[in-house]
């Protein structure tokens, strides 16, 4: 029988390993190549320009339009120089994808010919159409005017022959239409609070880093075999498949030697992803077979996230030509290993501190517990937006799945370091300190340098762990934009710091000395937090219980993790930072939901094409060669004992498939009706409710008789590759 699967394998077996070239050169000498970074600024701008632009990207200033014209005239003769033709606004809408729309440089000249050209306007500011981008009812669809405006902090780029200018993407009335904005606030919001608060420690602190280093997971599938799978095509997941017999049950797969065709692949794109400045530093083979890591070295938050977006379109072009896709679904295999991407986020002084980094004396400590202590204030008091910065329809698939997090937030900070909170707790007294108290408190606090990175074991089940000097947000799933949960994190912890200050300040002003009002409020919140420190297995469902005894959230319905995007205090939050407005609340929410909502009516569309059209057909086909097969039996041996005997089994088979099939039938008429009716309801919220509750369990009711039935057809038949294929062809 033709099938899809048969032309995927033939295809397959075709493949040969694709090399790049090899180079000759270190990576030193060609990184950054095509980003028209400070070194080419310096050169290709004049003196007056790039002290202009260098204000713009370390003090914020705003850079005028005669400024603008000189940097676009540097800017376009580097691009030209390196072959670009085109230029694009570069930006982050809230497909989860980036978008561009390219401007070729040419404009008419007098004498009926072109001139290459790129002003300062067209470099600042350009008004691509914003009817099309998800809004969130910000901008009706027949309202086309959307803004975007360069980001000075990051960096220009030559992919190919474009030009490539980062910016923000806001509506005509000036929301936010995108992740990049957002961000941006929320960046400058911790900035400006944890300044105020390094202020109590070191005059010298001007300015505050927030940096991240991302862990990017990812699947490999031959690009035949992705081709042969509709549901992989359409919704990056397997909305159905057995088991194969052998996955990662071995744990043979991590960390072993990476495949020669995979290799090929990874150095390609690390290659390209180093011309773009993307300083990729690791890989690896990760648990479930097929599976891949990559991470990168730390960089400032804004510039960090946008080099994620940017590698995972690299990534996905060079695999097309290995023949592979490459998949960043959070699940997309059943039963094994989904992805995640390990948000781990730091604060940084622009006097080169670290301020989740122990140091060498009691001030620089003090310092070390004021800042763990408010960001584990933060988590505390805000689960509820951290979850809803995480959760999604595919991102639900993986938490809690005995491999990831479970949708509870919790802060790991290993044995140490809790003896050392536990320890300060004790030693604080809530009063004023003797002179002898204060001596014994510095002592204890100067010792914590001891607490080096390997001095605490690391909890890959925690949601939120401390790992040496920085928080590991591990819940982040692999296909989000980083910006949705840094968005959050920034603006949570830029609060507390604020919070914290004001108590500071109240308490001086009563008399109290500086240090000692520290102290008192930091064993307030070692207090206060205790409820939300676990440092045990948090995949065990002893944990689940736990949590819900402390009080802490456990929200899996993505519906309702959003609306604490809502309430009154997320509201307080993110209006007092100046990161959303309310009416841009309102419309993340919407966005969210209406997301939510269509990738689970797709997934519902393509499992019912696939049942109806592919494997219905299949199984009756199977069921129909066995009814022959016992037809032919009975001609042969007549309607007696010895038939019944020889035939028993195929009967039993025959009755199994027809279940199955009556199964698959009447489910999938059953998914369809419930999402014509959840299809009517206009209100988004009610909508994504309805497909939530009344939609979304048929996906796992159908595809248990699906995957029952390829247990049972003939292997010959059977329509779509397989999970052994999926999994192990390289």
């Amino acid at each position: 029988m033709a099938t899809l699967r048969f032309f995927a394998l033939k295809e397959l077996l075709g493949r040969k390993p694709l090399y790049i070239d090899d180079l000759g050169k270190l990576t030193s000498d060609y990184f950054g190549k095509y980003v028209f970074d400070k070194a080419k600024m310096k050169k290709y701008l004049s003196r007056e320009a790039y002290s202009h632009v260098m204000d713009a990207i370390d003090k914020g200033t705003r850079v005028d339009r005669k400024m603008a014209d000189q940097i676009a005239l540097g800017m376009k003769a580097w691009a030209i120089e390196n072959k670009a033709t085109h230029y694009t606004h570069w930006f982050h809408p809230l497909t989860d994808a980036t978008a561009e729309k390219h401007d070729a440089f040419i404009e008419l000249d007098n004498a009926g010919g072109v001139v290459e050209s790129l002003n300062g306007k067209l470099l600042v500011q350009q008004e691509p159409d914003a009817s099309s981008f998800p809004s969130g009812g910000i901008r009706n669809t027949f309202e086309a005017r959307g803004y975007t405006a360069w980001d000075v902090s990051s960096p220009a780029f030559i992919v190919g022959t474009t030009l490539c200018i980062p910016t923000i993407f806001v509506s005509y009335t000036g929301e936010a239409l995108d992740y990049k904005t957002p961000l941006l606030k929320a960046l400058a919001a911790v900035d400006k609070a944890a300044v105020d608060v390094c202020q109590f420690f070191d005059k010298n602190v001007t300015k505050v880093n927030s940096n991240l280093g991302w862990e990017q997971e990812y699947f490999l599938v031959d690009e035949a075999l992705y081709m042969a799978r509709p549901d992989l095509m359409l919704t990056q997941r397997t909305l159905m498949g057995h088991s194969s017999s052998k996955d990662q049950q071995l744990e043979d797969h991590y960390f072993s030697s990476i495949p020669e065709r995979v290799i090929a692949y990874m150095e390609e794109f690390e290659r390209e992803a180093y011309l773009l400045g993307i300083p990729v530093k690791t890989r690896h083979n990760e648990v479930a077979p097929n599976q891949f890591e990559i991470a990168p070295i730390y960089e400032e938050a804004n510039l960090a996230n946008d080099h994620n977006q940017l590698l995972m379109d690299v990534m996905k072009r060079i695999a097309r030509k290995h023949h592979f896709a490459v998949l960043f679904h959070e699940k997309p295999y059943k039963g094994i290993n989904g992805s995640g991407k390990h948000n781990n986020w730091s604060l940084s002084t622009d006097t080169g501190v670290n301020l989740l980094s122990p140091g060498k004396n009691p001030r620089t400590n003090m310092q070390f517990l004021t800042f763990l202590l408010n960001v584990m204030k933060a988590v505390q008091e805000h689960q509820d937006l951290l979850l809803a910065s995480i959760l999604t329809a595919s991102n639900t698939h993986r938490l809690g799945a005995n491999e990831a997090p479970p949708s509870i937030i919790s802060i790991f900070l290993g044995h140490e370091l809790s003896r050392v909170l536990n320890e300060l707790e004790e030693s604080v007294p809530d009063k004023k300190m003797t002179p002898d108290q204060k001596t014994s408190i510095k002592l204890d606090i100067g010792k914590i340098p001891e607490i080096l990175l390997d001095n605490t074991d690391r909890n890959r089940t925690s949601p939120f762990a401390f790992t040496g000097n920085r928080f590991e947000y591990r819940a982040v799933g692999s296909s989000a934009n980083c910006a949705s949960a840094l968005i959050v994190l920034n603006t949570i912890v830029a609060e507390q710091l604020k919070c914290f200050k004001k108590e500071v300040d109240v308490m001086v002003d009563k008399g109290v000395k500086k240090d000692e009002a520290i102290l008192q409020i930091l064993k307030k919140y070692i207090k206060e937090t205790k409820a939300i420190r676990f440092d045990g297995n948090g995949y065990s469902q002893e944990w689940v219980e736990e949590a819900a005894r402390r009080g802490l959230l456990n929200i899996s319905n993505v519906p309702e993790a959003l609306k604490a995007y809502l309430t009154e205090k997320s509201i307080k939050v993110f209006a007092g930072s100046d990161v959303f407005s309310v009416k841009e609340l309102e419309a993340r929410v919407e966005v969210e939901l209406e997301k939510f909502t269509k990738k689970i009516q797709i997934e519902s569309r393509v499992l019912g094409d696939l049942s109806v059209n592919h494997i219905i057909p299949t199984g009756v086909s199977y069921m129909n060669t066995l009814i022959t097969n016992v037809q032919g039996l009975k001609d042969v041996f007549g309607d007696g004992p010895d038939f019944r005997e020889l035939v028993g089994d195929r009967l039993e088979l025959i009755k199994k498939i027809s279940n199955h099939i009556h199964s698959i039938k009447t489910k999938t008429t059953a998914m369809v009706n419930e999402r014509k009716i959840a299809n009517k309801e206009d209100d988004l919220h009610k909508k994504a409710d309805l497909y939530n509750i009344n939609v979304r369990p048929y996906l796992e009711d159908v595809r248990y008789h699906i995957d029952k039935l390829e247990l049972i057809v003939d292997n010959e038949i059977w329509p779509l590759p397989k999970y052994r294929e999926l999994l192990f062809a390289r």
